[in-house]
């Protein structure tokens, strides 16, 4: 990516996710085939997890085998470039801030459905990530006690209720039961294997204009929704971006969540309403903002945030030019005998 926000060269890999020596082979080898014949200042990594104020250490992954992994050293080890690990739902979040739906955002809540929920949050043009770096993981907040199981230990978890994978369960469950219409989303599957029936799948059936796909995305949009009114009457943001997987379905997703938002917004009638956008940059979203956040980091290393990072830089005076500045002011400017 150059320093404007454009991409200038992909690749796309499985990602390993049993393995984390397989993980950093994979990372390491795209990192070597995208340097080729380019200048590379340094390398961001959007990693789906809990990372550490360093932007270093992946405490705990709930969709990959990182618990407490060295991510940052073990690749700076293999790399010869600065190396910034930060969370996936943050770099989104900054490249929307940035470059994309978020500009001029005062307090933006950025939210991505994929496998789960994403999360980050931008004030005032910096990046709160919380006394201990693990700030924005919404999608865990529980919405239905003793509900479904998540990959966080936890039950009844946002993300189990308006995410891709919840996308997925509830699309197999109606194929396993027969239920009208459900064997029309099997011809989005290239072998007719409920099993392998993934969410983009339903996502492209919504935009076609299958009914029973509409349904689930829409249901998805309402939880949606209502996760977005619990997080305005503790956050008061200006701005919700939706991105992910599922955000391709547009305003198959959107309206719903707009108008279930809308109805149960606490003081609703009596406040200004947020606008809800989609991304702009729709999955490359983290891509970009892992790139913009590690560029950041070769001038204003992470780590003395004390909460947000980036940090906005300030042009601080002295109490000597202030007084003089009010004294012009209020008299006009003070001219000194040479």
């Amino acid at each position: 990516m150059d320093e404007s926000g454009r991409i200038v060269r992909r690749i796309q890999l499985p990602t390993p996710s049993r393995s984390p020596e397989a993980v950093e082979n994979a990372i390491v080898e795209s990192v070597r085939e995208l340097s080729h014949g380019l200048t590379v200042c340094a390398v961001g990594i959007g990693a789906a997890g809990w990372i550490d104020t360093e932007q270093a250490l992946v405490r705990f992954s709930p969709h990959l085998a990182w618990r407490n992994e060295p991510l940052r050293d073990r690749l700076s080890e293999r790399i010869t470039v600065p190396v910034l690990v930060d969370n996936d739902a943050n770099a989104a979040a900054w490249a929307e801030f940035r470059f994309g739906a978020g500009k001029g955002s005062r307090v933006m809540v950025c939210l991505t459905l994929g496998t789960g929920i994403g999360g980050a949050l931008v004030i005032n043009g910096r990046m709160f990530r919380g006394r201990y770096g693990m700030a924005g993981e919404f999608g865990h907040m529980t919405v239905v006690p003793d509900g479904h199981w998540c990959p966080c230990g936890n039950r009844g978890c946002w993300e189990q209720y308006a995410s891709g994978n919840s996308l997925v369960r509830d699309a197999r469950a109606l194929l396993a039961e027969g239920a009208p219409g459900a064997q029309d989303l099997l011809s989005y599957v290239a072998d007719r294997d409920p099993q392998n029936l993934v969410g983009p799948d339903v996502t492209r059936a919504a935009v076609d204009g299958d009914r029973l796909a509409i349904e689930l995305i829409a249901d998805i949009g309402i939880w949606l929704g209502r996760g977005m009114a619990n997080l305005a009457a503790a956050l008061d943001p200006d701005l919700f971006v939706i991105g992910g997987g599922v955000s391709a379905a547009g305003d198959l997703l959107l309206e719903p969540a707009r108008a279930v938002y809308a109805r149960t917004l606490t003081g609703r009638g009596f406040r200004p309403m947020a606008d809800i956008q989609k991304a702009h940059f729709g999955n490359d979203a983290g891509l970009v903002g892992a790139a913009d956040l590690a560029r950041h980091s070769i001038s204003e290393p992470p780590g003395l945030a004390r909460g947000f990072w980036p940090r906005r830089r300030t042009v601080r005076r002295s109490r000597r030019t202030l007084r003089q500045s009010l004294a012009e002011t209020l008299t006009g400017p003070v001219v000194r005998d040479k």
